[in-house]
């Protein structure tokens, strides 16, 4: 059983705004459209109706006419994941690649878009898809996943209408009626978990409005769920960056004598930069700030990295260990002369990094200051050049056919794409972040190859 820790649930307040800069870094947030941003719902209304509008068309009659409407309705699916992500991303400023983002939806909006919509934010990548509990019609329709669908309901929720909804959704959401305390959450959520249908496992979210002073609360309860082995979290409305940076870090446990929780910063895709230390006002202070702050145990205080270095983070995402003793930071390392995250001006306190990230640094020297004769360097200059070695070596991996030599081909297919991702400014953790929002989608293309790239191909290779 993992640590819960509460996350932030957007009704009247923006994810992102200034002196906030980084709640959902805590690892996952819940918006409402509706109502979180009023000068934005035009904009989410817009993609409520893209995707009524691809529920019209009917694709499926064999009629005159068919391939023209599927290619209309795939049309307005592109459309309406693109203009979901730009909402996402560019209007609330989330990064959905790393952090898990719920989205509440409206029954209707799900019955009148036929699931079109719930398709649409999870492949635009939202993690799951919110929707009211008592309408199994409507869970029904949204036609994703179980495991990506939420079942929410508010104020008093039968065990029997939970147990239903449990059918359709992984995770039943209580906004409890009244101000329960630490005991009462716990029961209720031992009594939905325990309604469930045999051979279907529930998880359970509370949500509690923000009230003063009530970070204790969410610790004890965090301690009975590891405890008892419960399935939940917590979530909490519209809470200032104190109230839930103070909630969270009331579930981490420390034996240090000191209080510091013992953290671990690494990049994006999981490599360790360094170990560091945190206390409630640094945890704090980085989602105020949306920046590595840390706590520094020879300055007595708070540490800001990259305030004197230069070296600074960008913050993404917090975690905590399973154990609920040790912390994780996913930080993006900066720097205005080199990304160092170690005083001995290296990226890692373990020395230089080795494989795809040192080739990854290399590139960046060579595209800057190239020594004399440097085939990467050509390579960057002449783009007939890397695109047929692009092609060339691809094929050249397709037909390798034992073990040593795909593993050959594939190091010079990885140094061919990375100086033309070097050229266009694209990092590992870029292509790290695409590849994490694409694992969210539910809609999957054939996938058939595409024949005018396969000659296009074979002229190049023909040269």
């Amino acid at each position: 059983m993992a640590t819960i820790t509460p996350y932030p649930v957007f009704v009247n307040a923006l994810p992102i705004v200034e002196g906030a800069a980084a709640m959902p870094a805590v690892g996952r947030c819940r918006i409402h459209p509706e109502t979180c941003a009023p000068s934005m719902v035009d904009e989410f209304r817009s993609i409520v109706e893209k995707s009524i509008e691809q529920a019209s068309v009917d694709d499926k009659a064999d009629s005159p006419g068919r391939d023209e409407r599927k290619k209309m309705k795939k049309k307005y699916m592109k459309q309406g994941v693109a203009m979901a992500k730009s909402y996402l991303t560019a209007t609330l400023g989330l990064d959905v690649s790393i952090v898990d983002v719920e989205v509440v939806l409206s029954c209707q909006d799900l019955l009148d878009s036929a699931g079109l919509l719930a398709s649409c934010f999870l492949d635009a990548g939202c993690d799951r898809v919110v929707s009211d509990g008592s309408n199994l019609e409507a869970l029904d329709a949204a036609k994703i996943p179980r495991d990506r669908l939420v079942a929410n309901f508010e104020g008093v929720v039968e065990l029997i209408d939970a147990a239903n909804a449990g059918e359709l959704a992984a995770t039943i959401c209580v906004t409890p009626e009244g101000d329960l305390d630490a005991d009462s959450t716990i029961k209720l959520m031992k009594d939905i978990s325990d309604a469930a249908k045999e051979g279907t496992k529930l998880g359970v979210t509370v949500i509690f409005n923000a009230k003063e002073g009530f970070e204790g609360k969410v610790g004890d309860i965090s301690r009975q769920c590891y405890k008892q082995n419960l399935v939940g979290n917590v979530g909490i409305i519209d809470p200032s960056v104190q109230q839930l940076g103070s909630s969270y870090a009331a579930c981490i446990r420390t034996d240090r004598a000191d209080g510091l929780y013992t953290t671990v910063v690494c990049t994006r895709s999981g490599e360790a930069l360094g170990l560091v230390y945190s206390s409630k006002e640094s945890v704090v202070a980085a989602l105020e700030s949306g920046r590595g702050v840390y706590y520094s145990r020879s300055r007595n205080g708070l540490w800001r990295k990259g305030d004197t270095s230069g070296h600074y983070q960008t913050l993404h995402r917090i975690d905590v260990d399973c154990d609920g003793d040790a912390l994780r930071f996913s930080v993006t390392q900066k720097g205005d002369d080199v990304a160092a995250f170690c005083h001995l001006n290296t990226l890692t306190c373990w020395g230089d990094p080795v494989g795809l990230r040192h080739l990854e640094g290399t590139l960046k020297l060579r595209l800057r200051d190239a020594p004399e004769g440097s085939y990467t360097k050509r390579l960057f200059d002449d783009e007939t050049l890397l695109r047929d070695k692009l092609v060339e070596e691809a094929q050249e991996l397709s037909e390798a056919n034992d073990k040593a030599h795909v593993a050959e081909e594939l190091a010079d297919v990885l140094y061919f794409a990375m100086v033309r991702a070097a050229k266009a400014g694209v990092s590992i953790d870029d292509a790290a972040a695409e590849l994490d929002r694409r694992a969210r989608k539910v809609t999957r293309r054939k996938g058939d190859s595409k024949v005018f790239r396969i000659e296009a191909g074979k002229k190049i290779l023909q040269k």
